[in-house]
Parts: structure tokens; C-alpha cells; sequence
């Protein structure tokens, strides 16, 4: 086995009261790729940090091969003192590397040198930092979250780069997708120790689970030693006093060792807030456009987004993600076209930007509102500490300024903020970033059971995949198009990646005078009994949500089952049923109206 490039040998380091590193290890040989997984705080950008000799550990060893070049890519990079980017960029060759390299990077990563480092946003700052430290070609990159803020396009260029280099790569990440593409051996960083697979990200889930299923067996074992060793104490016999000795000694080594033992973190309790069933129709767009200084961002865009769906909307960095969602929700008015919101709807949004939070005040002032101990939730009020705890907060943290706050749990309680709200109708930009894997998989179950309709702005591929039934992607100058399924779903149908030149597609599309050969069917004109239902069907499904909406109230008494047990499975049973009719009138109405459509147009 070739000798490591970079070592580190039995870590350890405390912050406050509880120690974050205890006995971690990490060794990097030439051309190894090895992903750092753990949960959120638990200490991998530390580690990454004391690698990169950034922070000096308490106790334990650090060793880098004489010569062996480091380059350690932060979460938050640091811009001060630079006039441009490609200043920064070239601030990290070393005195024999060819400048040359720094602008073909940064044209590389969509940047041209000359952009001001005090106006940069997440995705320009995330691809300068990137551009400095892939230049001078080092031996071993430590990149904590190199995909965060990048889109879909510069993740999959920035995974083909890696691939292709000889150098040794130390990543953590959120995305899946990433991890298993590039990684070779994964260290797993749980409660101070590391552990280490030969094998990639893709294994590491059941690996895990497998050693905490072991894990969990051991502790058994040892709660049945304590207890069988505390009734000999009690009852067994009391002579040959060295022997009870010894025991009691082992009683007390048995009660050390369980009284220290740190148990796995459990998973996060992500629950949204419910507002009640929301119209069939959530939301109908018919040939919306949007402009800003002659540049069309939306053209002629239309879609119908049905109670239940899931929506991905995906594209590169700048092209009008964040646009389009504003107009179908109503925040932003189109310049062109319309759009009609459903009835009842409720709407809770995750914006991505974690700046936006106070740093000054806490984590309670921050769920709370500023006041109280209560966080409401479905209208329920909850101890602030239990909700917290939901969210995997310690509840000493409750006091913590939010700008103490690693991007994880800021993350995290920005989640927490936006889901107590009650809601039919949740907006997520980028709920993904910063977010461990753990409750990446809570999050992915919380939307999976969501009973209302979820439109996600996200550049994780794997997230997309399996969560989302529809995809709205960008084809150039402000043309949308919607594909069913999800980001693989939307590239075998397209025949293409997200940089495929829009002049090709427009040449594959059929021109104007080839359609207007084609000869047109006979139109159709609507049946008496079908302009009937449509003009009736409306006040049908109004009056079955009265009725579900009473019903769903008279099982929302807590006492009422233990009072009328008979009288709760009526109710129970008169719901499902009425559900059932509404479902089918909304779904009649629908088809009625899609087809009028047609037929008028």
C-alpha cells in the first residue's frame, strides 16, 4: 500500500463542555477519493479543517508528505482584499504555476475574472472558491460541500474535472448522487470516532445500519450483565470478601461504561402543518411571459398543476427558477398571460437564503416569534424544547444566536420555521442544502406523505428522482418545457443534458408550414349532458367539502371516540366516503373543462 499522503492520528478536540472529536482518524494516500459522511455537527468540517492545518487540535498528530500540495475548499470562503475574481483565483498558484490557468477555469465555471468578490452571489461565490483551489492541481483536495449553490450544469462539470484529475480527493456532501459518482472509501465521523469503509458512498447506508443494529445488540447485552450483576449484589452469597470485591469493582466498570456510552442521535421528526384540502386545481398558468431590460425570462408558458403533485423546477444558476415559481404562486405578475390559483390554498415557503436570518437572536426567539415558550403548529400550540428537539436541537441551544449556528442547523431551522405554518401548498427552494443524509431522508418521507402539493426549486439529483412526478426544465431564451417524472425521466425524454444548445432543439421542432399541411380532424362540439355537468359540478364539489370539512371537525375532537366509539367509525366511515365523491366530481370537472378547452381553442 503506497504510503499517505496526509495522516491524522487519533484527533481530539473539545469546544465547551462536550467533546466534539475523541479519537478520529483519517488517511489520504495518492489518487485515493474518500467521502466524509456524518450528522450535522458533528464535527467533518472540523476535521476537514484541522487536515488543512487551519485549527490545532488538543490532542493527537497531524501529518502531511513533505512537498504535498493541500488545498482546502470552506463552506464560506474569504473575499476580503480582492478586487476581482480571477485576483483570488490567481491568490492560490503557487510562483510556477501557469496564470493561464486561472482565467480558463473561471470561463470554465461561467465567470470572467472581473467580477467584484463583495457582489458575488452563492453560486459565483462557491465557483470562484472552486476555480482557486482546482488551478494549481494540488495533490490532495479537502472540499467541504463543493456542490451547495452550484446548479445542475456546474455539478456535472465540476464531477467529470474530478474524475478526470490524479488527485485525492476528502469530500463531504449532501448529494447522494455526487458521492457515489466520485468516492472510493467512505470515513463515517459518529459521536468523535471515525470509521472506515473500502468501499463508496453507495454502500455506506446499509454499512451503517448494520454496525448501530450491532451496536444496539452490545448495549442489550451490557443492561443484562448491570442487571444480573445488581441482583447478585442483592441476593447473592455475601462471603469470601476479595471475590465480592472483584464483583463489585466489575459492577461499577459495567455502570462506567453504560453512564458514558453516547447513543446515536435519532432521527429528526419533520411534520408540515396541515390547512385542510385544497381545490383540484392549485394552480393554472396560460401563456405567461416575463421580461427584465429586454431579456425574456418566461415566454408563453403554460401548465396546470393538479392537488397532490410534486414539481421539480430545474435549471442553471440565473435562468428564472426563482421567477417562474413567484408568478405561478401569485407573488410576481406576469407581464403576459394568466394565472388562476385554486380555492383554499395555503402556502408555506423555504426560501435558500440562510443570510437572511438575524444572527443576533436565538434559536427560541427565532420559532417563537420573539415571545413565549410555545411554537404553533396546526394551529396547536407546543413547547418551543419539544420542538426543537423534533429538529434535532439540543435543548441547551435554545439560548444559541442563530450566527452561532453551523449551515446545517441553520437549515434545519429554517425547516422548522417554514413547516409549522399550516399549508396545502408547500414552496421549497433548495431544502436540501447543508442538510445531513439522515434528514435528508426525513425530509424526502415528510414529502412523500405531504397531503397537499409541493413545487421544489433543488439541483440534487437524487432528490429529484425520488420525490418529484413532473419537472419544469429552461430550453433557452425564457422557453420552458414540463416533463413527466423526474431528472433522469427528464433526460432520457429530452435526449440531452441541461447544456444542450437550444438552436438544435429548435431545428428538431416542426416548422409552421409542415403543421399547417398536416390536415386537421373535424372538430367536436360538447354534449348537452356535458355542458350540464360542467355548469352544476362546481356547486357538487363545493357542498361534499362543506361536508368533509364538518365531518373532519367532529373527528378532530379528542374525546370523542372514548365518548361515541360507534358513532366515531360512522363519521369515520361517512368521510372516506364523501372524500371518495369529491375526488371523482373534481376529476369529472377537470376532464369537462380540459376539454372545452380544446374544443374552444
Amino acid at each position: 500500500m503506497a504510503p499517505p499522503l496526509l495522516q491524522l492520528k487519533d484527533i481530539a478536540l473539545t469546544f465547551g463542555g462536550t467533546p466534539l472529536l475523541t479519537g478520529a482518524e483519517l488517511s489520504v494516500s495518492t489518487g485515493e477519493r474518500v467521502s466524509l459522511v456524518g450528522r450535522n455537527g458533528s464535527g467533518k468540517s472540523t476535521l476537514l479543517k484541522i487536515a488543512a492545518q487551519l485549527v490545532e487540535p488538543d490532542r493527537g498528530s497531524v501529518f502531511v508528505q513533505p512537498g504535498a500540495l493541500v488545498r482546502y475548499l470552506p463552506q464560506e470562503p474569504d473575499f476580503s482584499g480582492f478586487a476581482s475574481t480571477l485576483a483570488y483565483v490567481e491568490a492560490g498558484l503557487r510562483p510556477t504555476d501557469d496564470r493561464y490557468i486561472a482565467r480558463h477555469l473561471l470561463e470554465q465555471l461561467g465567470l470572467t475574472g472581473k467580477e467584484d468578490p463583495a457582489h458575488l452571489s452563492g453560486g459565483e461565490a462557491r465557483r470562484a472558491s472552486l476555480a482557486r483551489v482546482l488551478a494549481p492541481s494540488p495533490d490532495i483536495l479537502l472540499l467541504d460541500e463543493p456542490t451547495n449553490h452550484l446548479d445542475l450544469t456546474t455539478i456535472e462539470w465540476l464531477e467529470r474535472d474530478l474524475d478526470a484529475r490524479r488527485t485525492a480527493l476528502v469530500i463531504i456532501s449532501h448529494d447522494r448522487r455526487f458521492l457515489s459518482t466520485l468516492s472510493r472509501s467512505t470515513v463515517w465521523l459518529d459521536r468523535g470516532c471515525t470509521r472506515r469503509i473500502e468501499r463508496g458512498f453507495g454502500h455506506f447506508e446499509e454499512w451503517r445500519d448494520m454496525l448501530l443494529a450491532e451496536e444496539e445488540r452490545e448495549q442489550h447485552k451490557l443492561d443484562r450483565k448491570i442487571a444480573a450483576e445488581e441482583h447478585w449484589m442483592r441476593y447473592g452469597v455475601t462471603g469470601r470478601r476479595k471475590r465480592n470485591m472483584r464483583r463489585v469493582g466489575h459492577l461499577q466498570a459495567l455502570r462506567e461504561a453504560r453512564r458514558t456510552y453516547r447513543a446515536f442521535a435519532g432521527d429528526a421528526t419533520i411534520t408540515a402543518g396541515s390547512a385542510g384540502m385544497s381545490g383540484a386545481l392549485v394552480i393554472e398558468a396560460k401563456g405567461i411571459g416575463k421580461s427584465y431590460g429586454g431579456r425574456a425570462i418566461v415566454c408563453d408558458f403554460s401548465t396546470r398543476i393538479q392537488r397532490g403533485d410534486r414539481i421539480g423546477i430545474i435549471g442553471p444558476n440565473g435562468s428564472g427558477k426563482t421567477t417562474l415559481i413567484n408568478m405561478l404562486t401569485g407573488v410576481l405578475p406576469p407581464d403576459s398571460g394568466t394565472v388562476r390559483l385554486g380555492s383554499t390554498l395555503a402556502i408555506a415557503t423555504l426560501n435558500q437564503h440562510r443570510d437572511s436570518l438575524d444572527p443576533d437572536i436565538t434559536v427560541k426567539q427565532a420559532l417563537t416569534g420573539g415571545d413565549g415558550d410555545t411554537v404553533s403548529v396546526n394551529g396547536v400550540g407546543k413547547h418551543v424544547i419539544g420542538y426543537m428537539k423534533d429538529f434535532l436541537f439540543a435543548s441547551d441551544q435554545a439560548r444559541t444566536p442563530l450566527g452561532k449556528l453551523s449551515g446545517g442547523e441553520r437549515g434545519r431551522l429554517m425547516l422548522a420555521q417554514a413547516l409549522a405554518k399550516s399549508s396545502n401548498l408547500l414552496i421549497l427552494d433548495e431544502p436540501t442544502n447543508d442538510l445531513d443524509m439522515e434528514t435528508l431522508d426525513v425530509l424526502e418521507d415528510m414529502i412523500g406523505d405531504y397531503p397537499g402539493t409541493v413545487l421544489l426549486i433543488s439541483h440534487d439529483r437524487d432528490f429529484l428522482d425520488r420525490l418529484v412526478s413532473g419537472v419544469i426544465v429552461p430550453e433557452g431564451e425564457g422557453c420552458w418545457t414540463e416533463y413527466a417524472g423526474g431528472y433522469s425521466d427528464m433526460l432520457t425524454q429530452r435526449g440531452a443534458d441541461l447544456t444542450r444548445d437550444p438552436a438544435k432543439q429548435d431545428k428538431e421542432k416542426p416548422t409552421k408550414s409542415t403543421a399547417a399541411a398536416e390536415p386537421s380532424a373535424p372538430k367536436r362540439k360538447m354534449k348537452f349532458k356535458e355542458k350540464h355537468a360542467l355548469e352544476t359540478l362546481p356547486k357538487t364539489i363545493a357542498a361534499l367539502l362543506a361536508k368533509a370539512s364538518e365531518l373532519q371537525g367532529k373527528l378532530d375532537d379528542p374525546q370523542f371516540y372514548s365518548r361515541d366509539r360507534a358513532g366515531f367509525e360512522k363519521v369515520t366511515t361517512e368521510l372516506g366516503e364523501t372524500q371518495r365523491k369529491l375526488a371523482a366530481a373534481e376529476e369529472q370537472w377537470l376532464e369537462l373543462e380540459i376539454l372545452r378547452e380544446e374544443l374552444a381553442g
